[in-house]
């Protein structure tokens, strides 16, 4: 039994931790406010999940339907998405131990659970496989981004792994196929103020003070396509496809930039990737003092042989 005054928490089901809703006002009733607040959920969906318990009060109780909520009461569930496909591969744990999980993620998986995927991300998919109630991404990457993503395993460790991102103490390297651009002097760092663009999944670049920064280097040339390392010095929203974008060499496969070939909740089309691969990543550990550093185990569609001297 719960007790009163206690944080209340429910146990992983099928690797699907349970979210929290709170009450911002009172005299409604329990499945008139689920439908409310969550709209994207039919009210016949909800009904269900009531009836079967799977929505349950502050004190570990069943919920019911018809029982009045007052503001600030809090409400548990567990994300459910019906109908949800299947995504045909599986991420692959790179490393694990008592503190971090590096997962290798393929393309079009996302990190957390979004719009219609829920089994299928690789947060849910990872807790399912450790049965690990507290592992959290300790950054993201897009969901149609392959590579490595890291993950904490213990609450009180967040803050520190955070602060690597927010100090700017890890290195971050990533791959990209575009265009061959001759004209270009690389490497180079790329700057420009980026803010959240039309229609809103997309990211656009804005005059103003930069807010945004990448560095990006020349690895080989095949023709007229080449492969580029891109280093992000800071971290905002698709900053590396708005980069590339700005600089004339669009990513291969991106269908967002220049223009939205196909929405985010688009059928996929799994034999065009992104070609975009986070491949490796180095650091010291806050937690351990160890140095850490990973590489990524897949690959771009890219069969360049080098005919150019690696630039760094």
């Amino acid at each position: 039994m719960h007790q009163s005054g206690q944080p209340f928490s429910l146990p992983l089901r099928d690797g699907v931790s349970a979210s929290v809703v709170s009450v911002p006002h009172g005299a409604t009733h329990l499945l008139d406010f689920l439908v409310q607040r969550m709209p994207g959920i039919s009210r016949s969906e909800w009904a269900q999940r009531l009836a079967q318990g799977l929505v349950v009060q502050e004190n570990g109780q069943p919920a019911l339907p018809d029982q009045a909520c007052h503001a600030g009461q809090r409400f548990y569930y567990y994300r459910h998405q019906v109908g949800e496909p299947v995504l045909p591969f599986q991420a692959q744990i790179l490393f694990e131990d008592e503190h971090l999980l590096v997962a290798d993620k393929p393309h079009f998986m996302p990190v957390t659970p979004t719009g219609r995927y829920v089994q299928q991300s690789l947060l849910v998919q990872l807790k399912r496989q450790t049965g690990c109630v507290d592992l959290v991404p300790l950054h993201r990457i897009d969901r149609e981004t392959a590579g490595l993503v890291l993950l904490g395993k213990r609450l009180q460790e967040r803050d520190a792994y955070h602060a690597l991102f927010r100090d700017h103490q890890i290195q971050k390297t990533y791959y990209a196929v575009a265009a061959h651009a001759p004209h270009l002097q690389l490497p180079l760092v790329y700057t420009s103020r980026l803010v959240p663009g039309e229609p809103f999944f997309r990211t656009q670049e804005v005059p103003g003070p930069a807010n945004s920064k990448t560095r990006i280097a020349l690895l080989q040339t095949h023709g007229q396509r080449a492969l580029y390392a891109l280093e992000p010095i800071s971290g905002k929203r698709h900053q590396l496809r708005v980069h590339m974008n700005a600089m004339g060499i669009p990513i291969e496969g991106d269908l967002f930039y220049p223009t939205v070939v196909r929405g985010p909740d688009a059928p996929e089309d799994f034999s065009q990737p992104l070609q975009l691969l986070a491949q490796s990543v180095r650091f010291t550990d806050p937690i351990t003092g160890q140095n850490r550093e990973w590489a990524s185990g897949l690959h771009l569609q890219c069969t360049a042989e080098p005919n150019s001297a690696l630039q760094t």
